[in-house]
Order: C-alpha cells, then sequence, then structure tokens
C-alpha cells in the first residue's frame, strides 16, 4: 500500500542499500520464491527497483530489490 504524498514524512530518505554506517535499513525481507524470473517480473511489474542483479550465474541464489519507498528486499530461491 502507498501513502498519499500528503502523508509520507518530509524527510524520510530511504536506506542507502548496501550501506550499513549511516541512514540504514530498519528492516530486511528474504522472500523465498520457486521461480526467480517469474518472481523478478512481478515485483517490477508492482513498483521495485533493482539493487543488486547478479546472481553469479546463478551461483549466488538471491537477488536484492526497493520496494517503491525504498525498503531493500530480496527473491531467495533454493
Amino acid at each position: 500500500m502507498r501513502a498519499s504524498p500528503s502523508r509520507r514524512h518530509r524527510t524520510r530518505r530511504p536506506p542507502e542499500w548496501p550501506r550499513g554506517d549511516r541512514n540504514s535499513q530498519q528492516e530486511h525481507l528474504d522472500l523465498d520464491v520457486t521461480d526467480i524470473e517469474r518472481a523478478q517480473q512481478e515485483v517490477l511489474t508492482l513498483g521495485a527497483t533493482p539493487l543488486d542483479l547478479d546472481d553469479r550465474g546463478g551461483e549466488r541464489p538471491f537477488r536484492v530489490y526497493a520496494d517503491p519507498a525504498g525498503h531493500p528486499f530480496c527473491l531467495c530461491w533454493h
């Protein structure tokens, strides 16, 4: 759910992923998926921003995105 622009905190800044020393993430979600390509298309359609899609040819089983408010989350698979 998106907050209307009038309800957003005017000084709020989204986390600076992957920095942890300032303005770091407050919470991080790992979402397990069975089909990474389909899940990626769905989150991008819903407004996510890719932050780190380099899964090293499938060697690293996650990709990192930010939701429309800037909060990072991962799509993970096994």
